[in-house]
This record gives structure tokens, sequence and C-alpha cells, in this order.
């Protein structure tokens, strides 16, 4: 089960760097500041996401950080996501990922734990 929930996490991950990126696209008004914002954005989300982590989660952290800071870099690099699927107009999409979201999260309790005690 664990391993099917981690699967699902990372698609998870994927498809909120692709929200990113579209958004970004169209908020760039296309062209060149579009496509620099749509390389920019998830660019920016993936470094922070893979650089501030607990330590062995699931692997060194390069910039260790406590649990709750790592919690609410979850939620923003998710919310942000869902987020921008509003701002392109899929708005019953944004609510199927963030539903997606906390069903992932409900799969991995003794994760999201883990992060809330680890200081």
């Amino acid at each position: 089960m664990q391993a099917a929930a981690l699967a699902v996490r990372f698609l998870l991950e994927l498809l909120a760097l692709i929200a990113l990126g579209t958004w970004g696209y169209q908020a760039g008004g296309g062209g060149v500041a579009g496509w620099a914002l749509a390389a920019a954005l998830p660019t920016a989300a993936a470094t922070v996401w893979g650089v501030f982590r607990i330590p062995d989660d699931p692997k060194p952290a390069p910039v260790a950080v406590p649990g709750p800071v790592r919690l609410m870099i979850e939620a923003a690099f998710f919310g942000g996501a869902a987020t921008a699927l509003v701002g392109i107009g899929q708005p019953a999409l944004a609510a199927a990922f963030g539903g997606a979201v906390l069903v992932d999260y409900a799969l991995l309790p003794g994760r999201w734990g883990r992060l809330a005690r680890w200081r």
C-alpha cells in the first residue's frame, strides 16, 4: 500500500509542476515571457521541493528544515498548483487535484505525522 501511495505522490508532484508551468505560460501571455515563466516557475518549485527537506526523507537533505516547515513547503507547493489550475480556468480539476493530495496524505499518516513532530 505504501508503495502505491508513494507512486501516487510522485504523479501528483509531476502534475503540480505541469500546472505551474501551464499557468506561467498563460500568465506570461505566451511568447518569450510565457515560455520563460513556464520554465521558471516549475524549476523554482522543484528546487525548493528538493532542497529543503527533513533529513533522510527519503535521502539526506541538502538543507535540513524542521518538519513543520517542510509541511508548509508541501502545502504551498500543492496549494500553488491547485491555485494555478483555477487560474487557467480548471476549477473542477483543481478540486480533484486537491482531493487527490488529501487522499495521498491520508494514505501516508506515518509520514506527515513524522514531519509534524520533527524539529
